[in-house]
């Protein structure tokens, strides 16, 4: 089966596996309405979406943020019902943006599991090469958790693996200079405080920045591709 948006659906078993949580956990959640409930397909088989997914993702996330269930409860309560998988995903990195990075060492059957997919070799260099995975000792790998999942997801872009390093290249520098324009600027509002005052600021600016980040990226594309799509085709057609 597939949603409406022509993507396969998943078994209980398989959003676990992809989401690298147990089945029960799933079930959990579900009995919480922390996830909604799945479509029920043929002979009764609930059938679970790319939301299932971003949703779950965005769990551990808030999780590993150290919330309470009750905290986190109420946190999706916040959100508006008709969240796209895409705009999850932007609040997973939102919230991923407040915590230090975290660099697992994994052998190559958890960094499958985490994938939620088996990874071929060729796999594993694209992965290595956008910097989600670095080979360690033996059959161990250094794992990114955050990048893992983007890299996942670009494996199946059809795109060549250098325009994603180009574009990968393009981002960076223009995250590091708006880092530094704007660490410069409040610099200047610090300048008097005390480190603790200035530890405070950069705790509640740090989200928000992002948040803004985000926001204003997704506009400018948007109106990039507008743009683009706009303009005449090849040979003359519109």
């Amino acid at each position: 089966m597939t949603t409406e948006t022509g993507e396969p659906t998943l078994t209980i078993d398989e959003l676990a596996a992809r989401a690298g949580v147990t089945v029960r956990t799933v079930r959990f959640y579900g009995s919480k309405g922390l996830l909604p409930p799945p479509e029920i397909g043929p002979r009764r088989v609930g059938r679970y979406g790319p939301g299932h997914v971003a949703r779950l993702a965005l769990i551990e996330e808030l999780q590993q943020q150290g919330m309470t269930l009750a905290a986190i409860e109420r946190y999706l309560r916040q959100l508006p019902p008709d969240l796209t998988p895409h705009d999850l995903a932007i609040h997973r990195a939102v919230v991923a943006s407040w915590a230090p990075e975290a660099v697992e060492t994994v052998s190559r059957r958890e960094l499958e599991r985490r994938a939620g997919r088996p990874l071929d070799d060729e796999d594993v260099e694209r992965l290595a090469a956008m910097n989600a995975v670095e080979p360690g000792d033996g059959d161990t790998f250094r794992m990114d958790a955050g990048l893992l999942r983007l890299g996942v997801r670009l494996l199946d872009v059809p795109l060549s693996q250098e325009a994603i390093l180009a574009a990968r290249k393009v981002l960076v520098e223009h995250s590091r200079a708006a880092a530094h324009e704007l660490s410069q600027l409040f610099r200047g509002e610090v300048a008097e405080r005390d480190a603790r005052d200035v530890k405070s600021l950069s705790a509640h600016m740090h989200p928000l920045v992002v948040q803004a980040l985000l926001t204003t990226f997704q506009h400018s594309l948007r109106q990039e591709l507008r743009g683009w799509l706009s303009e005449p085709r090849v040979g003359g057609e519109e």
